[in-house]
């Protein structure tokens, strides 16, 4: 007999509840979020679809992570993330008071898969090497923003009292200038550094050092400025080296990540085909990887693979209005990873910089013109990976528009 499972999850517990093709309820429980409520779940599964050893069952969830997901995939059941946005729609199908229970909830997602499974799809079948590489490329992507977003605080304090520190580093989220603030975070404490302390704070932020280069700065930090009123101005000193304590961490955490994806990226199957593409690279490749998965059956055509990470439009047509409009309803990490791999194709790949180009002149803005480079660079990575060969170049761009005049 089939039988659909649904879970309403949540920190603490989960809402279960079973239903068969019909439509009658089987069970409903709640249970813990631990293994006593997994051995709970699997015995209330086995007990309603045919006792240990049973078929897997059809389970719906509102997340494709975490713990739970896990177990019950690798006991064998297909397992199903539905947008909790469809949630919200189907839950109005069974009442039109708005009303909404976890139970309830649970029963819901058991119904949906039990009269609409077909449309939507099962977890792929990813790897555990590919699920691993997608764990650090996405530390590694949260760790990048930290550093972005804490320079760009840093830089908003540093106005403030210390302008000749932005002069000395126009780029704050880098070793040497987090070095140098982290000894110097106020302009007195800055302009007492001899050149030769200036040096070893030189020496242990990176190697390779002009020799010119703690003069300049010398120079910068002795240059007369205003000043805030003393007491103010220690304050904003302590505040500083707060923030270059949390951007030093965030740039450890970039190296020390960057090393562990280079180790495990290289040794994946697809790894030879992303990064024979043009503006895939380490970094860029092990994001595009961990976001598509290496379940072969996931995406049947480059269509599939252009919808889910955003760069295909959707069209709204009713009698004789049409809209194009940017897909909202993506991967987002995955979208913003193929903004950047079309900006850097630009920068390796004739073909692509010459489409683009093209693009602007026949007037798209700089972000369409990258969405549309995108989609072309991702029908050309899934031809790569369903014939199982590398990029060229002139198979990608045989006859590439012509790049407008100068």
């Amino acid at each position: 007999m089939a039988i659909f499972c649904g879970i309403d999850w949540s920190e603490r517990h989960h809402d279960v509840a079973l239903v068969d093709g019909e439509g009658r309820v089987l069970a409903r429980r709640r249970i813990s979020d631990d293994a006593a409520g997994l051995t709970v779940l699997a015995g209330l599964l086995a007990e309603h679809a045919g006792g240990p050893g049973c078929a897997p069952v059809d389970i719906a969830l509102e997340t494709d992570r975490g713990l739970l997901v896990a177990a019950l995939r690798a006991a064998g059941h297909r397992v199903y993330a539905i947008n909790p946005m469809a949630v919200d729609r189907y839950r109005d199908r069974h009442r039109s008071s708005r009303a909404k229970s976890d139970p309830a909830d649970a029963l819901v997602l058991a119904d949906l898969l039990r009269t609409d499974r077909d449309r939507h799809r099962p977890l792929p079948d990813d790897s555990e090497h590919v699920a691993a590489i997608a764990v650090l490329a996405r530390a590694h992507h949260d760790a990048v923003a930290t550093s972005v977003h804490e320079s760009a605080r840093l830089r908003s304090l540093l106005r403030e009292f210390f302008p000749a520190a932005l002069e000395a580093f126009p780029t704050l989220h880098t070793r040497t200038a987090v070095t140098v603030l982290a000894a110097a975070s106020t302009p007195p404490a800055a302009a007492a550094l001899t050149q030769a302390q200036l040096r070893d704070l030189m020496h242990t932020a990176r190697r390779n050092t002009p020799r010119d280069y703690p003069a300049k700065l010398q120079a910068i930090f002795a240059t007369s400025q205003l000043h805030q009123p003393a007491q103010i101005e220690a304050a904003m000193g302590v505040a500083v080296t707060a923030i270059v304590r949390t951007l030093a961490a965030a740039l450890d955490a970039i190296k020390e990540l960057e090393t562990a994806l280079d180790a495990i990226f290289a040794h994946h199957p697809d790894a030879e085909i992303l990064r024979s593409l043009p503006g895939l690279g380490l970094i860029l490749g092990a994001r595009v990887l961990g976001e598509f998965g290496d379940d072969p059956t996931r995406f049947a055509d480059a269509a599939s693979r252009r919808a889910y990470a955003g760069s295909a439009p959707v069209t709204r047509a009713s009698g004789k209005t049409t809209l194009v409009r940017l897909r909202r309803g993506c991967n987002r990490r995955l979208a913003d990873a193929c903004r950047w791999w079309a900006f850097s194709a630009t920068q390796y790949s004739p073909g692509a910089k010459t489409f683009y180009l093209h693009r602007r002149a026949t007037g798209d803005g700089h972000e369409a013109a990258l969405r549309r480079l995108a989609n072309k660079l991702l029908g050309q990575l899934h031809h790569c990976l369903t014939h199982r060969v590398t990029y060229d170049e002139q198979a990608a761009w045989p006859d590439p528009p012509k790049a407008p005049a100068a």
